[in-house]
């Protein structure tokens, strides 16, 4: 895969990052479960991991459908989209990705913009931000032949999250491809270097993935929530073990410090980009 001008990638975590809170707790949880307080659900979801020796999102979807299907609630695909159409988003998320997509154009590049999220990909699909995104990653469901939601098909977990990194590197983006992924290919033909990849997140679940963008040369950033001692508390701890390197509100308006932030990022990744396309070495003689 070639592309007419270099192209960078915006990555991001949703919950937290792009979004407060989890996804689940914000209509799911309390008013179709009926669970007053969320923590008591992922409670619940730490017991069932622990007892099944398993994956806590895996045990989390579980119980999403077990609970679900106990009061008779509505499974479909279209269902857990119009949920999402709900999901609150931080300031200025909805213009974010025009304006960047802007930027870099001005700038001689693509942008494409991804989700790499342990939350719910029916919701993300369903909220008002996803169609800037050329792919969601993040944990899936499978649906029966009528419709309905009948297990997890994609578990998508702190380490599970890397591998998207290298489909983004590699541009082999199905989920479902165990093959492209896999084959060699030179790190000067990877269609979208790392250097020209940044990782938006905010907590535990982007650790390795942080760790892996910023010792491939690319940039981390964790985004935190003002408002929220726990968020700023995560962000510093990134900082500190050196999982990330960089830092803003999670305050997406024009101007803003993350704005500026994600301004400078793209003029710097696009003058290595243009830079390295200028090298010219003598020929060989003869």
């Amino acid at each position: 895969m070639t592309f007419e001008r270099p192209r960078a990638v915006f990555a991001y975590d949703f919950d937290g990052t792009l979004a407060p809170g989890n996804m689940q707790e914000h209509g799911f949880i309390p008013g179709e479960l009926g669970i007053a307080n969320h923590q008591d659900f992922w409670d619940e979801v730490t017991v069932l991991a622990k007892t099944q020796r398993g994956d806590p999102i895996l045990a989390y979807m579980h119980l999403m459908l077990a609970k679900a299907r106990e009061k008779g609630i509505d499974l479909t695909e279209a269902s857990w989209r119009q949920r999402g159409a709900n999901l609150p988003l931080f300031p200025g998320v909805l213009d974010w990705f025009d304006r960047q997509n802007t930027r870099a154009a001005n700038l001689e590049m693509d942008l494409s913009h991804f989700i790499i999220s342990s939350g719910n990909r029916e919701l993300i699909e369903g909220s008002p931000i996803a169609r800037h995104f050329t792919k969601i990653y993040a944990s899936a469901f499978m649906f029966s032949e009528a419709g309905d939601a009948i297990g997890p098909a994609l578990a998508v977990n702190y380490t599970s999250k890397t591998q998207f990194l290298f489909r983004i590197n590699k541009w082999t983006l199905d989920e479902w491809d165990d093959v492209a992924i896999n084959k060699v290919m030179a790190k000067d033909d990877r269609p979208v270097p790392f250097d020209r990849i940044a990782f938006f997140g905010d907590g535990l679940t982007d650790i390795p993935t942080m760790r892996l963008v910023t010792d491939q040369g690319g940039s981390a950033v964790a985004v935190y929530n003002p408002d929220s001692p726990h968020s700023m508390a995560a962000a510093r701890e990134l900082r500190d073990d050196g999982r990330a390197h960089m830092a803003g509100p999670a305050d997406y308006a024009d101007g803003s410090p993350l704005d500026q932030l994600a301004q400078a990022l793209l003029t710097e990744m696009a003058a290595r980009a243009h830079a390295r396309n200028l090298v010219q070495w003598p020929n060989e003689p003869g």
